[in-house]
C-alpha cells in the first residue's frame, strides 16, 4: 500500500493510534494521557468525523508547543449535588476533560438515575458523538454538548459571527441494533468540513456560507475565512446555538459570545472552553433489557417503512455503526493533502511518518 499517493489510501487503524501518541508524547503530554487522546480521535475518525479526528492533530500540536494548551493539567472534579458536578480542567487537552465528565456522569446517575456535569478550563475535544456515546457502555443514555472554539455563525438577521457552531449529541443504548446517536451542529455543516473542503481546494455548497456584506453565497472555500457559516433551519438553528452556548459555557464559568477565543486564529490563547455531558439511567424506569428490546423494535419498524424514490430510510447511527466496522476492518481512507501535512509533522517532531507505520 502506498499511503502516499494513492487517493482511495486506507491507513491501518494501529498506525493513525501510534502517530498520535507519538505526537503528543513530543508536545509534552505523558503516555497514559496521550494513550487516551488517541483513542478519542480515533473514534472520531471511525464514525466518520472526519474532520474531528487525525485531522486536528497538527492544530492540537501547535497549542501544546505554545503552551495555550496545558500538557499535563491536573483535571480536578468538585461534586455540587447529589446529582451534579463541576470539571476544571486546568486548560488540559479537551479530550481528557470531557471524558473525565463523562466519567463522572455516569457514576453519579449510579447513584441518582441521572446527572448532569459541566466542564470549564477546558479545550477542543473533538466530535460531539464520541462523548455522547461513552454512557452507552454503562447501559445510559448520554447527551453532550459544547460551546464551539470559534464563532462563525450569526444570529437569525444578524451579520456578526457571534455564535459558535455549538454542537449538540445524543446517544440512546440498543439490543440488538446500533444505538441511536444523533450528532449535529448547530450550522448547516460544521466548520471542521469547512477546514476540510479548503485543505482539499473543493468548493462549498452554496446554502453554507454568505459574505456578511452582501448576504450572497460564498462557495470558494479559500474565502470562508470572511464569510459567515449559516445556522441550520434559520432561526431555530441560531436559536438553538445560543441556548446550548449558555448552558456550556456561561454555566460553567467558560466563555461564550463576543468573549470566546478563536481557536482557528489564535493558536496562543487559552480558550476556556465550556462542555457538559448528561447521563441517564433509562433502569430507573423499566428494565434496561426490555428498553433496548423495546428501540431495536422501534427501529426496525422506522427502517422499514416507505422511502421516496431512489433513497432509503436514514436512521441516526446506522450509517456511524457500518462506518465504524468498516474502518476499523479496512482503515482510515485519508486525503493525500492530509497525509502530506502529517508526514511534514512527522519530520517536524522527529517521529516515524504514517508509511513507515505498520
Amino acid at each position: 500500500m502506498n499511503v502516499q499517493t494513492a487517493k482511495s489510501a486506507r491507513i491501518p487503524t494501529a498506525a493513525i493510534t501510534s502517530l498520535i501518541v507519538d505526537a503528543m508524547g513530543k508536545a509534552g503530554v505523558s503516555k497514559d494521557d496521550a494513550v487516551r487522546i488517541a483513542e478519542l480521535m480515533l473514534e472520531a475518525d471511525l464514525i466518520g468525523a472526519d474532520a474531528h479526528g487525525v485531522f486536528r492533530l497538527m492544530q492540537y500540536v501547535q497549542r501544546l508547543k505554545l503552551g495555550s494548551t496545558n500538557p499535563r493539567p491536573n483535571i480536578t472534579v468538585n461534586r455540587t449535588a447529589p446529582a451534579t458536578a463541576l470539571v476544571y480542567g486546568d486548560n488540559g487537552m479537551g479530550h481528557l476533560v470531557v471524558a473525565r465528565a463523562a466519567q463522572t456522569a455516569i457514576e453519579l446517575a449510579r447513584e441518582c438515575g441521572v446527572a448532569w456535569v459541566g466542564c470549564r478550563m477546558s479545550g477542543h475535544a473533538g466530535a460531539a458523538g464520541v462523548y455522547a456515546a461513552l454512557p452507552l457502555k454503562a447501559d445510559m443514555v448520554g447527551i453532550y454538548s459544547a460551546v464551539a472554539n470559534a464563532n462563525h455563525m450569526p444570529l437569525a438577521g444578524g451579520a456578526e459571527p457571534l455564535l459558535g457552531t455549538n454542537p449538540v449529541a445524543i446517544a440512546i443504548p440498543a439490543g440488538k441494533e446500533a444505538p441511536v446517536v444523533l450528532d449535529i451542529a448547530t450550522s448547516i455543516v460544521s466548520y471542521g468540513t469547512i477546514k476540510n473542503h479548503r485543505l482539499q481546494n473543493k468548493p462549498l455548497h452554496a446554502d453554507w456560507m454568505i459574505d456578511p456584506k452582501t448576504g450572497e453565497a460564498v462557495t470558494d472555500p479559500h474565502k470562508s475565512a470572511e464569510a459567515l457559516l449559516l445556522p441550520m433551519a434559520g432561526y431555530k438553528g441560531a436559536g438553538l446555538a445560543l441556548i446550548l452556548g449558555l448552558l456550556a459555557g456561561t454555566l460553567n464559568g467558560a466563555l461564550f459570545g463576543r468573549d470566546c477565543v478563536d481557536f482557528n486564529a489564535e493558536p496562543d490563547k487559552i480558550t476556556n472552553t465550556g462542555q457538559f455531558v448528561v447521563a441517564l439511567d433509562p433502569s430507573r424506569f423499566q428494565p434496561i433489557d426490555h428498553f433496548k428490546a423495546e428501540v431495536d423494535r422501534h427501529i426496525r419498524e422506522l427502517r422499514n417503512t416507505k422511502a421516496l424514490p431512489g433513497q432509503s430510510v436514514r436512521l441516526p447511527g446506522e450509517r456511524r455503526a457500518q462506518r465504524r466496522a468498516d474502518r476499523l476492518r479496512n482503515g482510515l481512507p485519508l486525503a493525500p493533502e492530509l497525509l502530506a501535512q502529517l508526514d511534514k509533522l512527522a519530520a517536524e517532531l522527529s517521529i516515524k511518518p504514517l508509511r513507515e507505520r505498520g
